[in-house]
């Protein structure tokens, strides 16, 4: 076979199933072989909107997504999602088609130099230059993208090393398997813990990635220690669980951080530094941190640690339940109520343009527990962060390590392919559904049924939050949008458009039981913004 045959049959041997984005005149080989393939690859209709679905497809199965470009406009147009990937933790593979080998050297039509340009967005980034080498570079790619912690690698793959004759095989996918946790510090962990008087969890997206929420809410229940998550561990612990603090990662202050204020032993579970920066939350400078984590923690003067437990996530969180022995019990109903109340008094309003609160209480109401929800960046990930309940880990997925926008749409495309069986929706701001707007003929085209919800404000909504907050003017943050609902019919998809006589919960049941694509242009007061900052700032922490 040649070098491109067997690129794609050491994809197979890696247990790929789809690669997302675009061929060029410099993967043509590769695009050949992919016809004897079983993989099936996701034409899209932008190479960030590939890597977006390969970085969501990753983070939702465990397996690293593959996206594909050419050279040139077509690698650059990965880096977005590249980096998103690789700082949310999530596996990717990336591979771009580059120009022959023998005009690298020079200025030439549409070469960059890719390794070097991927390689500080990246955990690996590469260069085949030899077809002998394309299983080992394969395998490793795979292996480095997968292992902990998670991220993106990259292939740099010539186009005159793709047709050479190469007689080589794949190489036996291997996993390398977490450390099991050293005694002395799981005992010196459990003296610290049983002597707390207020020891609380701090749940990161590790627990997620190593399947540790059945061992977390264990270790949880045994001694009644109270569990706060970021925003990308949503439903580590599912919110009904009376021991399930919420999500704390709003610069502001918010009512979980009393939670956190209180607490003696702060026990990081999974916990990624990028999720949420420590100077945010440790406030206490007596407070003793526990981490339990498959990596060292990072080196930070607000994250000093009492003792690391490096080790796999679920043996640790066992281990350490079996030492711990706890007199005292935390009461944080209090914290609790106000959480929870604070979603289900809005769920009567019938205010328009509608209230980020009623518009998540109605999108909850609308979904299963199991069903998912990609939500953007901007005002509306706050909102959602703070107050959407989720029951699962992986229900609510939001990028909080890279943070970038237009996520949301391929995201839920990957979503839906990853999980047919369930209900998706994608959940975006105006500005960020324009990102990647031309992926809905994609989604149309492989006749994927997802809901696409927009929170229509016409202007960017975040920054305007926080120009107001800090200035008290805005600062062109307004624009003017399409009519989502022609444009939807524009791209064969359904169009809702929710207004004071046809309600969100009217359009959520609509277009869930509406075949295909369907796109909601629901406009949103974001006066709430600010009233919750006044809120916030003149809290008084109810324990």
């Amino acid at each position: 076979m040649n070098a491109a045959e067997l690129l794609v049959k050491c994809l197979e041997n890696e247990g790929v199933e789809y690669i997302f984005g675009i061929p060029g005149e410099e993967n043509l080989d590769i695009m050949d072989a992919l016809l004897d393939s079983p993989i099936e690859f996701i034409l899209t209709r932008h190479e960030q909107g590939g890597a977006f679905m390969a970085d969501v497809y990753g983070r939702l199965t465990g397996k690293a997504g593959v996206c594909l470009s050419t050279l040139g406009p077509g690698a650059t147009n990965l880096v977005t999602g590249v980096a998103d990937a690789n700082m949310d933790h999530a596996p990717v593979v990336a591979i771009a088609g580059q120009a022959s080998t023998n005009r690298l050297h020079k200025e030439s039509h549409q070469v960059l130099d890719l390794v070097n340009l991927f390689q500080p967005i990246t955990k690996y980034s590469t260069q085949i230059l030899s077809p002998d080498i394309v299983p080992e570079v394969v395998r490793k790619a795979f292996k480095v993208a997968q292992m902990e912690k998670p991220g993106c690698c990259f292939i740099d793959f010539p186009e005159n090393i793709a047709p050479m004759t190469v007689n080589k095989q794949p190489l036996k996918p291997q996993a390398p398997k977490a450390p099991f946790p050293h005694p002395d510090k799981v005992a010196l962990a459990a003296e610290i813990i049983s002597k707390a008087r207020y020891p609380i969890i701090l749940a990161g997206n590790g627990i997620v990635r190593n399947n540790a929420n059945t061992a977390l809410a264990t270790f949880a229940e045994s001694h009644q220690i109270p569990v706060a998550n970021t925003f990308m561990a949503k439903g580590v612990l599912p919110c009904r669980h009376p021991l399930a603090l919420g999500t704390i990662g709003l610069q502001a202050r918010d009512y979980i951080a009393c939670g956190i204020d209180r607490a003696d032993v702060i026990i990081c579970v999974g916990y990624d530094i990028v999720e949420y920066h420590p100077h945010l939350w440790n406030h206490c400078p007596d407070c003793h941190i526990i981490h339990l984590d498959s990596q060292p923690a990072e080196v930070d003067e607000f994250y000093s640690l009492a003792v690391g437990i490096v080790a796999d996530l679920n043996e640790s969180l066992n281990q350490l339940s079996k030492q711990v022995v706890r007199q005292n019990q935390t009461d944080v109903s209090p914290i609790k109520r106000l959480i929870d109340n604070e979603l289900s008094q809005f769920a009567a309003d019938n205010h328009f343009p509608v209230k980020p609160q009623k518009a998540i209480y109605d999108l909850r109401q609308a979904l299963a527990d199991e069903d998912i929800v990609i939500c953007d960046v901007g005002a509306h990930k706050m909102w959602m962060a703070r107050l959407y309940p989720a029951q699962a880990p992986n229900t609510c997925i939001i990028s909080n390590g890279f943070a970038a926008m237009g996520i949301a749409l391929p995201g839920a495309m990957a979503a839906k392919l990853a999980h047919p069986d369930r209900k998706v929706v994608a959940l975006t701001g105006d500005a960020g559904f324009l990102m990647n707007v031309q992926e809905i003929e994609t989604a149309v085209r492989l006749k994927l049924n997802i809901v696409v919800l927009i929170w229509n404000d016409s202007g960017y909504g975040l920054i305007k939050w926080k120009q107001l907050n800090e200035f008290g003017r805005e600062s062109h943050i307004a624009f003017n949008n399409p009519d989502f609902v022609k444009l939807a019919d524009a791209f064969g998809a359904t169009g809702l458009r929710v207004t004071a006589d046809f309600s969100l919960e009217q359009a959520l049941t609509k277009a869930i039981a509406t075949d295909g694509v369907v796109i909601i242009d629901c406009p949103v007061d974001y006066s709430e913004n600010l009233k919750l900052t006044e809120r916030l700032g003149q809290m008084v922490c109810p324990t």
